[in-house]
């Protein structure tokens, strides 16, 4: 049998946000003995995560609020990011390794979430991004 741990946590749309969700992934390490080999890549895909549902799906909007759910099984670590946007076109997103795209600012976060996650989904046109890390 599985055993399987659930946390939810909510954070309101601001910068200030980014800063919590280190503090709680950090927290989450030491409660759930994340091993160091998957800690970095759990944490930075889902600063990513977070960031791109602060600026593209709320939009920077303080009267929304972004929904993070942790679940730990034996087997795996799974972070939901949830936002309150209306969505984007996942299967449409620019390579940002491409040539046109190199120089632009932004563009990287999806690409970085799918190097660092094991499994990348994204649910209800994309306003939920869940990522995967096998143990």
């Amino acid at each position: 049998m599985m055993s399987l741990a659930i946390e939810k946590h909510q954070l309101p749309s601001e910068l200030s946000s980014m800063a919590r969700v280190e503090q709680l992934i950090d927290e989450l390490k030491e409660k759930h003995k994340i091993p160091e080999e998957i800690y970095a890549n759990l944490l930075i895909a889902t600063t990513e995560a977070v960031n791109n549902a602060l600026k593209h799906g709320n939009k920077m909007d303080k009267s929304k609020m972004i929904d993070l759910h942790f679940e730990f099984s034996d087997a795996e670590f799974c972070i939901a990011v949830i936002d309150q946007g209306s969505g984007f076109d996942y299967e449409n997103v620019p390579d940002p390794t491409l040539p046109e795209n190199i120089e632009k600012p932004d563009g990287r976060g999806i690409f970085i979430m799918k190097n660092l996650s094991d499994e990348v989904r994204f649910e209800e046109e994309g306003r939920i991004v869940k990522l995967t890390f096998y143990k």
